[in-house]
């Protein structure tokens, strides 16, 4: 298994680039989360890798960090997932906020993700709430009552806020609140950030 490379950066074609280790050019497909983070072209650049054997392909897939790739071999073992619709999950949302959505079973969130059905949504959060939600939910502000912050993030996003904005919103919300009482201060930390 080929678990981490590093060397200098030669091509940048989304979602693959090439990457020159003594010599030897490899191909890699990362997630767009890792793709945005690149250094330039002709740069040095280390990435945690997961090697794929199929019959057809030997296909090698990168990533900026270790829980990105962790969350990839998760996803993996996932039935009727792939390696490309853990890449577009992974391409979608942060590890974190991937985390967060198991962690309050939030199908929504991930039918967001092209590639991503309602089924597919509801098998991943079945299969991921002990693995995922425990070993990602670390920094992840998931300690409020799940339904009032799973109301306030769904009423952040359904008035056009972006999952980001929306998850600094609920981060800086008081314990106890009511949902109405918690959009109200969400939408107030949202117009003064």
């Amino acid at each position: 298994m080929i678990g981490r490379l590093s060397g200098v950066l030669l091509e940048k074609a989304p979602p693959r680039l090439m990457l020159e280790v003594q010599g030897v050019g490899y191909e890699i497909d990362v997630p767009m989360s890792t793709f945005y983070n690149l250094p330039d072209v002709g740069e040095r650049l280390t990435l945690y890798t997961h090697l794929v054997v199929r019959e057809d392909a030997h296909l090698l897939y990168g990533f900026a960090s270790e829980s990105e790739r962790r969350a990839f071999r998760q996803l993996l073992k996932i039935s009727g997932v792939g390696a490309r619709i853990a890449l577009s999950l992974l391409s979608g949302m942060s590890v974190a906020d991937l985390a967060q959505a198991v962690a309050m079973q939030e199908s929504g969130r991930l039918t967001k993700v092209p590639g991503i059905g309602k089924k597919t949504a509801e098998r991943l959060l079945l299969e991921l709430k002990d693995k995922l939600g425990a070993e990602f939910a670390s920094g992840v502000a998931v300690n409020r009552a799940a339904p009032a912050s799973s109301d306030v993030l769904n009423a952040l996003l359904a008035l056009g806020y972006s999952e980001k904005e929306a998850g600094y919103a609920l981060k800086q919300l008081p314990e106890g609140l009511s949902v109405s009482e918690g959009i109200r201060h969400a939408l107030k930390s949202l117009a003064r950030g």
